[in-house]
């Protein structure tokens, strides 16, 4: 059997992981937290010194990750960098939180800021419009569109690279 038979096939062009990159560093964020930090800021000259900040930080952590990859180029990333650097079980423990809690909870999270957004546009789309109530738990309305959204975004991309790539270009 030849050695690249089961080799990934690179369908991203430059746009494409360009597109990808920049939804996965900026995403929602962006929307979500400048209201918060704006209330907390008082005042839009230092919401920009805190995104510049940030934005410093951030070159920071990439140039970082940037050494890292130098060093282990190796599939598995932030797994791969703490396994090497303390050892198996915390590269292992890491990549279970990762799956569990952090990239769940990270999703969650944007799902809910895009249905309370949508909530805005519609206002049917609410909190206090109670859909489901079974007594230990209760769906409202802005419950029924996150979790359709992700089921939806879900299925989009189990239909392959190209639909994923163009819906991934189109909201970034």
């Amino acid at each position: 059997m030849p050695e690249n038979t089961f080799a990934l096939k690179k369908n991203l062009r430059l746009v494409d992981s360009t597109a990808l990159v920049a939804g996965s560093m900026i995403g929602s964020g962006i929307f979500i937290a400048s209201a918060d930090m704006s209330r907390q800021l008082g005042s839009p000259g230092w919401l920009l010194v805190a995104w510049l900040i940030t934005g410093v930080l951030t070159l920071i952590a990439a140039l970082s990750y940037g050494e890292l990859a130098g060093m282990m180029p190796k599939a598995g990333g932030q797994y791969v960098y703490l396994r090497e650097a303390y050892n198996p079980l915390t590269g292992f423990l890491y990549g279970w939180t990762l799956f569990l809690v952090i990239q769940t909870g990270t999703i969650a999270a944007v799902a809910m800021a895009f249905a309370k957004y949508t909530g805005v546009l519609i206002p049917w789309v609410s909190e206090k419009n109670c859909w489901l109530d079974l007594g230990f738990v209760r769906f409202n309305t802005v419950h029924i569109i996150a979790i359709s959204s992700l089921m939806f975004l879900t299925w989009l991309n189990s239909k392959g690279i190209k639909t994923g790539k163009i819906i991934q270009n189109g909201f970034t």
